[in-house]
């Protein structure tokens, strides 16, 4: 890494922590998409995307991102093995950025992370499709509309 890199990495996790001390969030941040991206990109980071199979099948993926379901289809209640498949691919020192629809179910899993001993547990704001618009339709922000990689 360069220091330019080192500096903006520093850089994104100073406003990350700043906005989870500002929302009082039990975990150390919460980045935009374009902040996961730059530190996915200089690999300061490690994606796990919390959707469930359904919607990554339907919506589209992240290149690279670790898949593990926080909350199960059709009913939505929470996976009972989701801890133990992160302590499989996980360390606890790793730094987790943590992936969902809309920004829920990734608060809830870094929520669970931190209290699990992931210190470095992050949540992508806004979420893998983002925000509705007047219309209900998830086209205001997001990864998807911020043109970062992902894949059908």
């Amino acid at each position: 890494m360069t220091a330019i890199d080192i500096d903006l990495i520093e850089e994104i996790i100073e406003h990350a922590e700043a906005r989870a001390r500002a929302a009082s969030l039990v975990y150390r941040g919460a980045v935009t998409p374009p902040e996961a991206w730059a530190l996915l990109a200089a690999g300061a980071a490690r994606l796990l995307d919390v959707r469930s199979g359904e919607e990554l099948s339907l919506v589209g993926r992240v290149p690279d991102a670790e898949e593990i379901e926080i909350k199960r289809y059709p009913d939505w209640r929470v996976n009972p093995d989701f801890l133990d498949e992160v302590k499989r691919r996980f360390d606890p020192q790793d730094t987790v950025l943590l992936l969902c629809r809309s920004a829920a179910r990734s608060h809830e899993a870094a929520t669970l992370l931190a209290g699990a001993g992931y210190d470095n547990s992050f949540n992508i704001l806004e979420g893998f499709e983002g925000d509705k618009n007047a219309d209900s339709q998830r086209v205001v922000n997001g990864w998807k509309v911020r043109g970062l990689p992902w894949r059908h």
